[in-house]
């Protein structure tokens, strides 16, 4: 009986049928990109706002003040007669009489008796000028609450995380298609309820399961992706990350064109349901029926890539070799039984957790150092997109390892020298920083390519989700991170940013070189993986030579 990558690579490794696969389940990467990042303009600050003096509404709305007028009469006088206040968190500690004339109340006071007013703290009673413009004004997320638009971000990335946990062992055990597609149904359902949520709380909760059923679209959509293809042809792992740059890209362009968050919510999430038609056009993977003792319908999906592609397989071939491990429901504990395993595992999980909190920390960091919001976004969004350019001409020269250790050095040594670059000259500054979100992507990238060669078939699914939840952890972490050790000093996180990245490109030189090499079906064959640091499996065939490495 032949193996599944003799018979994929005479059905055709990458044909039409597997580019057709491939460009519609990358579409993934844009929506899941969006979500990703789109608490950047939901949650982005109004231009304008102030705290209401209790009886000013009716007394406005009887008067026919307009909000210029209104706030005239309520926040000026507190200005002049304390400057240090803005009237955004604090409110003169009065109550108007709606029953007296329409002059302002606070006129009889001068600046200096009004600056002896006593003050209280704003609660819920802030004006917007644009009051749905974003869910800071939607939901009154400013002053004391500000915190929680942080919330609502780590929410978002626990969703990740329970996703990569939870849908992670469902497409282990239940398909990847399935799991795929009920993803998809999800996230455009959660995505509806949470532009329409009448209160935070209610937006929390949805948010958090948009996050779970998103991370089920972008993981098993990768999986897929990369257990259709040959070992040569398994670069589309990192191409899959173009679109997920596309989708940063157009973002910023959907923020601008339409003006409340509610709109930007729904863009990102209805798309969602389009995928569901890929029930007719994406087939389950063959490799994962397989696992499953499912040979005859592994076979017959085979027998139709081959049509697509314009090739005919063997009528000699009437079962393809199932992995003779022993199929069971995966585990943490499979992960880390045997010594390879187990170290891949750590340092996977580690470089995870790396990438994804210096990206998001690097990326966050533009809303402190300030600027256009829509055009520096689409900049630091455009400096992705050379980054899946150079994996591609490097990757399959020279391996998988020595990028990924060196794309997490340049970045800690960019982060280090940008930290301590004087504010005189930004251009500089800015030059180094963009050098080190370059670098960082390309780490972020080759872990997703590097994570899905080194599992077997049974696992890969359950390994690349648990794995990539310490991405969802540093994504949590992030935010906090960085905005708490900026409060002491600005380029503090950028340090922490260069300490993590090096102590990561020293660790990665620890896995197997995957080059070549075709995907492990089963623990044993990781076992078996070469290295060449550490002690790792003595002997593998490559695929196209067939000699022992």
């Amino acid at each position: 009986m032949p193996s599944f990558d003799e018979v994929l690579k005479e059905a055709g490794e990458f044909g039409r049928f597997q580019k057709r696969v491939f460009f519609l389940l990358s579409q993934t990467g844009i929506t899941f990109s969006s979500l990703f990042a789109s608490i950047v303009f939901l949650g982005r600050a109004p231009d304008n706002f102030w705290c209401r003096i209790p009886g000013a509404a009716e007394l406005s709305e009887r008067c026919g003040w307009t909000l210029e007028e209104e706030r005239n009469f309520t926040v000026l006088p507190l200005h002049l007669g304390n400057e240090s206040i803005s009237g955004e968190c604090e409110r003169l500690d009065v109550t108007w009489d709606t029953s007296v004339s329409c002059t302002s109340q606070l006129s009889r006071y001068g600046n200096h008796s009004t600056g002896n007013l006593p003050l209280a703290p704003c609660h819920d009673n802030w004006v917007y000028e644009q009051p749905h413009s974003s869910i800071v004004s939607e939901y009154d997320l400013v002053c004391g609450n500000a915190w929680m638009l942080d919330l609502s971000q780590a929410i978002l990335n626990l969703g990740f995380l329970v996703g990569a946990f939870i849908l992670g062992y469902a497409a282990d055990r239940y398909g990847r298609i399935l799991i795929y597609l009920l993803s998809c149904l999800g996230v455009g359902i959660c995505g509806i309820i949470v532009a329409f949520s009448p209160n935070f709380t209610v937006f929390l909760i949805f948010r958090f399961l948009q996050g779970m059923f998103g991370k089920g679209t972008w993981m098993t959509s990768y999986v897929i992706v990369t257990e259709i293809v040959g070992s040569d042809q398994r670069i589309v792992g990192i191409v899959i990350q173009i679109f997920f740059t596309m989708g940063i890209l157009i973002l910023p362009g959907i923020a601008y064109l339409i003006p409340t968050w509610q709109g930007i919510q729904l863009a990102i999430s209805l798309p969602n349901f389009l995928f569901l038609l890929y029930y007719w056009v994406v087939p389950e993977s063959p490799r994962w029926l397989l696992t499953r003792k499912k040979g005859e319908k592994a076979l017959k999906i085979m027998r139709n890539i081959a049509k697509h592609n314009g090739k005919f397989l063997s009528p000699h071939y009437s079962e393809i070799t199932i992995s003779s491990e022993e199929v069971s429901n995966p585990s943490f504990l499979d992960l880390v039984r045997t010594p390879q395993m187990r170290r891949n595992t750590l340092i996977l999980m580690y470089a995870w957790f790396t990438s994804a909190l210096i990206y998001q920390g690097l990326v966050m960091r533009l809303g402190i150092i300030g600027g256009n919001l829509y055009l520096d976004f689409f900049i630091s969004a455009a400096v992705e997109l050379p980054a899946a350019f150079l994996i591609i001409v490097t990757i399959d020269r020279i391996g998988r390892r020595l990028p990924f250790a060196a794309s997490n050095i340049v970045a800690s040594i960019a982060c280090l020298i940008t930290a301590f670059l004087p504010e005189e000259i930004p251009w500089l500054k800015t030059t180094v920083a963009t050098l080190g979100r370059l670098s960082i992507t390309i780490a972020f990238e080759v872990v997703y390519l590097v994570n899905s060669e080194l599992y077997p078939t049974t696992l890969r699914n359950f390994g690349v989700s648990l794995c990539s939840s310490l991405c969802d952890l540093g994504g949590i972490i992030a935010p906090f991170l960085l905005f708490r050790l900026a409060a002491i000093w600005l380029e503090l996180p950028l340090i922490i940013f260069s300490i993590l990245a090096a102590v990561c490109g020293l660790l990665v030189l620890l896995l197997p070189e995957t080059k070549g090499i075709s995907l492990p079906e089963t623990v044993e064959d990781v076992e078996q993986l070469p290295c060449h640091f550490g002690k790792c499996g003595k002997k593998w065939k490559h695929r196209d030579t067939n000699s022992y490495i």
